[in-house]
C-alpha cells in the first residue's frame, strides 16, 4: 500500500528523500526480517544502532528507510535514489504511527485494556480476557505468557518478553479483528511506555495494580520508573486505580484526565468497589464485593487473597463497559487461572505444586503468605536470582523468603552471560540467620527437581521467579524450558490433577504421564 508520510499528522517528519508516497508491503525494525518493499525503521536499541543495518535492509530490497540521522540518510539517498528515506524526530514513535496507518487504524475497532503495575500485570490481563470472553466479548491478550486469541494461544514470535514492539502490536490487533474479536487486553510495561511501543493507542481502559521497586537496571531511578508508568493513564478513557497502593495511586488520581474507577480492600476507603472477607477452600475462594451500596458474594476457582483484588480490577473493567454486576458475578465460577500465576497442580500423595512466577520481593512475600492458606504439612519454596535483571534486588528476594518456608531452594533464572553461581551467591547474601535448610541449584531445571525431591506427602512445593516464554536465556541462547514438563517427568507413571490452565475447556483435568 502507499504510505503518504506527509499526511500522517502524528509523525514528526523532518525531511523526505525520494517518493512522497512510496509503496510498502510491511514494516520491521529488524534488518534480518526485511522483505521486498518493506519499510525498515532504524531505531536506537540499548546495545546497537539500527542505522548500522540500513545497507543490509536495502540489499534485502527495502523500499523505505526511516531514521533519525540526517547525514547517514542523506548519504544513502545519493547512493540509492530508488529508495525513499524518511528523516523523523523519533524513530520509535514514527514506527508506532506508521504501523497504525499501515494496518488501517484497526485499533479503533477494538476495546483496548492496558494493564500496568510492578506485580499482577499478567494475572489482571488474563482475568480481563477470560471475563470478557465469559461475557460474550471475544477478547485476545498480549503479555508475558504469549499472544492469545479467545480460544487459545496465537502462533506469533514475540518481539519482547512483555509488551511487543509497536509494529507487532498493530499486527496482532489486525489479526484479532480479522478473527472477529472485539477486545484486546494487554500488559503495558514501564519499558514499553518509555520506548513508545504503545504510542498513538487510545486505550479504552487503563488498569493500575501496584508500584514497587523493579527494572532499575533500565530506569536507573524510581522517579523515572513511575513517570514511565503514569504515561499509560494519559492515553486512556477510563483509569482503574488500586487505592491500596501507596506507591502510585495518588499520582494517577491527580493526573488521570478522564473517568476514574477505584477499588480497594479497605472498607473505609470510599472506593467504588471494595473487596473483603476472602476465604479459601480446596477448589478456590469466596469473597465479598461492595458496589453501589450493594453486597455481592463472589465464588471463583482461583487462589490467593491478592487475586481477589486482581479479579476486582477486571470486574471494574467490565463495569466500565456498562455490563451490570449481576451478570458479571453469575459467570465468575467459570473463571480460569492465569498460566504460571498461582497455578496449582495436584501431585501424588496429596502434594500440591504451585507455579507462580513471582520475581520481585513484594510478589514473593505475597505468594509465600497466600500459599500457606492452602491446607498442607510442609512448604518447600524455590526462589531465584534473575541474571538479566537488577542484581540489587537479589538479596531482597532472600529476605522476603526467609522464615516463611520449611525449606528453600535457591537457583537462577535466565543467567544470561553471568556465572550462575555468582547470581545465586547474590541471593544467598540476603539471608541473615535462616532456621530452615537452604539448598542451591545451578540451573532452574535442577532447582525444580531439588524442590520436588524435598517434598513428602501432604506438602506444598512453590516454584517461583521469572521463567517466561518457555525458555532460559543462557549466553544469548534461548534454551527451551518448562516447569510443568519437569514435574511430569519427575512423577512419571503417576497421575497429576492440574487445576485449569489458560485455554483448557474444563476446570480440572487429569493427565496420565
Amino acid at each position: 500500500m502507499h504510505i503518504p508520510f506527509e499526511q500522517i499528522p502524528a509523525v514528526t517528519l523532518l525531511r523526505l528523500f525520494g517518493l512522497a508516497s512510496p509503496i510498502i508491503s510491511g514494516i520491521t525494525y529488524n534488518s534480518q526480517l526485511v522483505k521486498p518493499q518493506f519499510a525498515f525503521v532504524a531505531i536506537m536499541g540499548e546495545n546497537t544502532d539500527g542505522h548500522m543495518y540500513i545497507k543490509q535492509a536495502i540489499e534485502l530490497e527495502a523500499s523505505v528507510i526511516i531514521g533519525t540521522d540526517e547525514d547517514i540518510l542523506s548519504q544513502f539517498s545519493a547512493q540509492y535514489p530508488h529508495v525513499t528515506f524518511v528523516l523523523v524526530e523519533d524513530a520509535r514513535e514514527a514506527m508506532a504511527h506508521v504501523a497504525d496507518y499501515f494496518y488501517g487504524n484497526i485499533q479503533e475497532r477494538l476495546i483496548k485494556v492496558g494493564v500496568t503495575g510492578t506485580n499482577g500485570k499478567t494475572t489482571v490481563s488474563t482475568y480481563v480476557q477470560h471475563l470478557f470472553n465469559l461475557l460474550h466479548i471475544p477478547c485476545g491478550m498480549l503479555g508475558t505468557t504469549g499472544i492469545w486469541k479467545s480460544n487459545g494461544k496465537m502462533d506469533f514470535d514475540k518481539s519482547t518478553p512483555t509488551t511487543p514492539m509497536s509494529v507487532d502490536v498493530h499486527h496482532i490487533f489486525h489479526e484479532l479483528h480479522r478473527t472477529y474479536h472485539k477486545a484486546a487486553a494487554m500488559e503495558v510495561s514501564s519499558i514499553a511506555l518509555d520506548q513508545k511501543r504503545v504510542a498513538g493507542i487510545q486505550f479504552d481502559i487503563a488498569i493500575h495494580t501496584n508500584f514497587s521497586e523493579e527494572h532499575l537496571e533500565y530506569h536507573k531511578t524510581m522517579e523515572h520508573y513511575k513517570k514511565s508508568k503514569l504515561l499509560l493513564f494519559q492515553q486512556a478513557a477510563v483509569s482503574i486505580v488500586n487505592l491500596d497502593d501507596v506507591g502510585m495511586a495518588e499520582d494517577i488520581l491527580r493526573s488521570a484526565p478522564k473517568q476514574v474507577i477505584t477499588y480497594s480492600q479497605n472498607l473505609l476507603s470510599n472506593a467504588d468497589l471494595i473487596w473483603t472477607d476472602c476465604h479459601h477452600h480446596e477448589q478456590g475462594m469466596i469473597y465479598t464485593i461492595y458496589y453501589e451500596e450493594n453486597k455481592y458474594i463472589v465464588s471463583v476457582p482461583l487462589y490467593g487473597e491478592y487475586n481477589a483484588g486482581n479479579l476486582t480490577a477486571a470486574i471494574a473493567a467490565a463495569l466500565s463497559l456498562g455490563i451490570n454486576m449481576e451478570e458479571i458475578v453469575s459467570v465468575l465460577p467459570n473463571m480460569k487461572q492465569a498460566e504460571g500465576r498461582f497455578q496449582v497442580i495436584h501431585a501424588p500423595e496429596n502434594r500440591k505444586i504451585v507455579i507462580d512466577y513471582a520475581h520481585t520481593p513484594v510478589a514473593l512475600d505475597q505468594i509465600l503468605t497466600q500459599v500457606r492458606h492452602i491446607p498442607h504439612n510442609r512448604l518447600i519454596a524455590m526462589i531465584a536470582g534473575i541474571g538479566i535483571r537488577d542484581f540489587g534486588k537479589m538479596p531482597k528476594m532472600a529476605r522476603a523468603a526467609e522464615g516463611k518456608a520449611d525449606a528453600i531452594v535457591v537457583t537462577v533464572d535466565h543467567p544470561g552471560f553471568n556465572d550462575p553461581k555468582k547470581v545465586i551467591q547474590h541471593v544467598l547474601n540476603g539471608f541473615s540467620n535462616p532456621a530452615e535448610p537452604i539448598f542451591t541449584a545451578d540451573t532452574r531445571r535442577e532447582g525444580v527437581i531439588k524442590a520436588l525431591e524435598q517434598s513428602k506427602p501432604n506438602d506444598i512445593v512453590l516454584l517461583t521467579s521469572g521463567c517466561i516464554n518457555g525458555c532460559q536465556i543462557v549466553e544469548g541462547e534461548y534454551i527451551p524450558h518448562s516447569d510443568e514438563a519437569i514435574i511430569r517427568e519427575f512423577f512419571s507413571g503417576t497421575q497429576l490433577v492440574q487445576t485449569m490452565e489458560v485455554g483448557d475447556e474444563d476446570s480440572i483435568c487429569v493427565t496420565q504421564i
